[in-house]
């Protein structure tokens, strides 16, 4: 028999909950179905960032010609660094 998984207030409380314990003492993962969540979005949490004005009219201007959100263009730069710099360690 398994334990009852107990009610949640958010999700960090969840997530200190299950760093732990052990799932396998609530839930019989051998009846698991497998699924694809391919519509799923990763959370985001929003930042203030404060950037010259100068970069932020060139960040505006590369989005422009490339007709994408600044804040698109942002991202991706980012996330291009990010990889960049992890993969290179």
């Amino acid at each position: 028999m398994s334990k009852r998984i107990p009610t949640f207030k958010n999700e960090d409380v969840e997530r200190e909950f299950w760093d732990t314990h052990d799932s396998t003492e609530y839930i019989d993962w051998g009846k698991a179905d497998r699924v694809i969540f391919s519509n799923l979005k990763p959370s985001v949490k929003k930042i203030s960032l404060r950037l010259p004005e100068s970069m932020l009219e060139g960040l505006k201007l590369l989005a422009n010609k490339r007709d994408v959100p600044y804040q698109s263009l942002l991202k991706i730069f980012l996330a291009e660094r990010i990889e960049k710099e992890l993969g290179a360690h």
